[in-house]
């Protein structure tokens, strides 16, 4: 690696080169400045205006988050063209030509994909080192006189990447891509375009370019808007600053249980009874307790109006049902057509009695009325309800037929007649998602307290759906990671969100660790998607270094033989060790004390988490910015540390996707691994090193 400081680089790279750089990559961030200012101005200027002030609001949201490693690149072309690449585009305002090409653009893909082998018409290739606005360094790599043996490109900028110190937040990798995670980032793939990889793949972050990618290639996204779903609010912060990073702001990003507004999460439930909340028969379930709730009478109903009875058979009520269902509206709409159906019947039967009572001089009727024989105050409310008006000149004369504002008045007084109400209510009531799926679950033996668990979250939306066609947002294109832990009920909640069937899945179904999760990618999206799925492979990591990938690799084997672990591209130099341990806490404190560089995860069970969050003072859930954390093996998916130790290994294999979660938390750490177990190791982990034992409470 080179730097301004050194006369000659490790390539023959000149100060007045590396000046070159310094001075080119000065001018694009004065053109930076200069953008940002603009938008300041037209941002100010806009106030009055609410559509142009979000506009501009959210290009300098844009033009502020891409101040880190503006532009980190150059291509050489065999023309004799030099091109830098960055993280968006800039053009010469008087000539337009490219100042600064987006790396999502079609001319800039040899950055990442030109090897030696096939140069795809580039004479080399520059990498561009920056920290703040300073040029500290560059890597080229001239195909001409290089042969690479098919091996990995850009070696010096992605090692210094890959061993460089965690923060607590991903951070993107749009400077050191490789050939195999660019080909599925541009993959125009219209369906369910699944990300499939091992631990260190860079699976999320591959996901999340994807994404930025189809936002510069599909303008139409912006308007429609897209959703990045996450395993945690934990995850989501933790990839938080990489889509900005990337220039793009307007994104949504959730959890399956943030896609239910208005309820909260107050309790987890046993593996088994999520799972069994997260099977597909439980739509059925739920649709079937709904109609349940409507109830045929099985013998006629009198219904009193105005001192009146009015006849409702069974097969009316059947009848209305039927014409209500027929229109496959959600229950809650359908009822209004049940009730409008009901009420055209019963002031159909009213109208019949009122036009056939004819009145005498003296405003008797002389077909029955009253028991004396006289048109009692009953009958008088009634034909007022109608809008009827009986007049001097119509005494003695048959009422004749209602005109249509007469029944239309009669029907609005049956409307708001609170006994004709109760018993609409009676036959087709209007429900409420919570109380449907509360009935459901204590139907099926599937209440375990009060409040609602995460595994509830689909079981409500799909009650909206079904009783008020709800369902949440939809958006252009949907990113789902962690993708192998979703239930088949949060699936359907999913597809709701996401009416083009347009997704970027992420995942590892050797990584599963709950019961409701899958092993299958065809089981799970066949259903929604039919055959409009592909599978991407990622076969390199990039995190985990060779030696503690080798322990990880026998817990794969002893569970999913039929899987092989992803390549590790180096090794760290440090093997894992372990330790028996009979006073957890204070062997775990003894690490805390001398771990002294770079971030620190104690992976535990959750039966430790309590009291070792109490002995070490981390808090629960964890602040990833922290040096040190303390998290679950399931909160640690998807994330990556310096180093990680691990809590009882054997306590985190007593489930029945333990081998799964085992897995997970062996490979989080970057650089160093440590064991730490009460009593014997696990059979898988026999052949870690041992260090010291501390038997003792001492």
């Amino acid at each position: 690696m080179s730097s301004i400081s050194e006369p000659v680089g490790s390539r023959g790279l000149t100060r007045a080169e590396l000046e070159f750089e310094q001075e080119y990559v000065t001018g694009l961030y004065a053109r930076l400045d200069a953008a940002r200012a603009e938008a300041a101005s037209r941002l100010a200027g806009a106030s009055g205006d609410r559509d142009a002030a979000a506009v501009w609001r959210a290009e300098a949201a844009r033009l502020a988050a891409v101040e880190d490693g503006l532009c980190f690149g150059r291509l050489d072309t065999d023309r004799g063209d030099t091109v830098h690449i960055g993280r968006f585009s800039f053009f010469d305002d008087d000539t337009d030509d490219v100042v600064l090409l987006d790396w999502r653009a079609p001319a800039a893909r040899p950055f990442y994909t030109a090897t030696a082998a096939d140069p795809q018409g580039l004479r080399g290739r520059r990498r561009i080192e920056t920290r703040a606005r300073v040029v500290t360094g560059v890597d080229d790599e001239l195909f001409a006189a290089a042969d690479d043996g098919g091996g990995l490109v850009g070696e010096a900028a992605l090692m210094a990447a890959l061993t460089a110190e965690r923060t607590g937040r991903m951070r993107d990798i749009v400077t050191t891509l490789r050939a195999e995670q660019d080909r599925i980032i541009r993959d125009d793939f219209g369906g369910v375009l699944v990300v499939q990889g091992g631990p260190g793949t860079g699976k999320t972050a591959v996901a999340l370019h994807r994404l930025a990618y189809l936002l510069y290639t599909r303008e139409h996204l912006r308007s429609r808007g897209v959703l990045v779903v996450g395993p945690s609010r934990v995850f989501l912060d933790y990839i938080g600053h990489v889509l900005p990073g990337l220039g793009e702001n307007s994104v949504v990003t959730a959890t399956t249980a943030d896609l239910y507004p208005g309820v909260e999460v107050t309790r987890e439930d046993t593996p088994d009874t999520a799972a069994g909340k997260g099977r597909a028969e439980m739509a059925a379930r739920v649709a079937a307790e709904i109609r349940s709730r409507v109830r045929i009478p099985g013998a006629t109903v009198e219904v009193e109006f105005e001192q009146r009875v009015l006849a409702l058979s069974p097969s009316d009520c059947r009848a209305a049902a039927a014409k209500a269902r027929a229109r496959g509206l959600p229950h809650n709409v359908a009822r209004s057509v049940f009730q409008h159906e009901v009420v055209e019947i019963l002031a159909g039967r009213l109208a019949e009695q009122l036009e056939s009572l004819v009145l005498d001089e003296a405003g008797n009727a002389l077909d029955g009325g009253s028991a004396d024989g006289s048109l009692g105050a009953a009958d008088l409310r009634a034909l007022a309800a109608a809008g009827v008006v009986v007049g001097p000149e119509e005494i003695g004369v048959p009422r004749g037929v209602l005109d249509e504002a007469d029944r239309h008045g009669l029907r609005d007084a049956l409307f708001a007649d609170p006994g004709v109400a109760d018993v609409l209510d009676e036959v087709w009531p209007s429900l409420l998602p919570a109380d449907v799926v509360a009935d459901v679950l204590s139907d099926y033996g599937l209440v375990e307290g009060p409040g609602w668990s995460a595994a509830d979250v689909p079981l409500l939306d799909e009650a909206a759906v079904l009783l008020d066609g709800g369902g949440g947002e939809a958006y252009g294109h949907v990113v789902v990671d962690e993708a192998q832990e979703l239930s088949e009920m949060a699936w359907r909640m999913l597809m709701r969100r996401c009416p083009s069937r347009s997704m970027t899945v992420v995942g590892d179904l050797a990584q599963t660790g709950t019961a409701a999760g899958t092993s299958s990618w065809a089981r799970v999206l066949a259903p929604h998607v039919d055959d409009r799925w592909r599978l991407a492979e990622l076969t390199v990591n990039y995190r985990t270094p060779a030696e503690i990938m080798a322990v990880a690799a026998e817990v794969l084997a002893a569970r999913h033989p039929d899987l092989s672990p992803p390549r590790s591209v180096r090794a760290a130099g440090e093997r894992p060790w372990r330790v028996r341990a009979d006073d957890l806490a204070g062997a775990l404190a003894e690490e805390v004390a001398a771990h002294t560089d770079g971030t620190l995860a104690i992976i535990t069970p959750e039966a430790h988490l309590a009291p070792l969050s109490t002995a070490l003072s981390l808090r629960t859930p964890p602040d990833l910015t922290e040096a040190v954390v303390l998290i679950t093996p399931g909160q640690a998916k998807g994330l990556e540390f310096d180093a990680a130790l691990l809590v009882d290994p054997a306590r985190v294999l007593d489930t029945p996707l333990g081998h799964n979660d085992l897995y997970v938390a062996l490979t989080r750490a970057t650089r160093r691994l440590g064991v730490v177990h009460p009593g014997e190791p696990p059979a898988e982990l026999v052949g870690i090193p041992q260090r010291g034992n501390r038997t003792t409470s001492g």
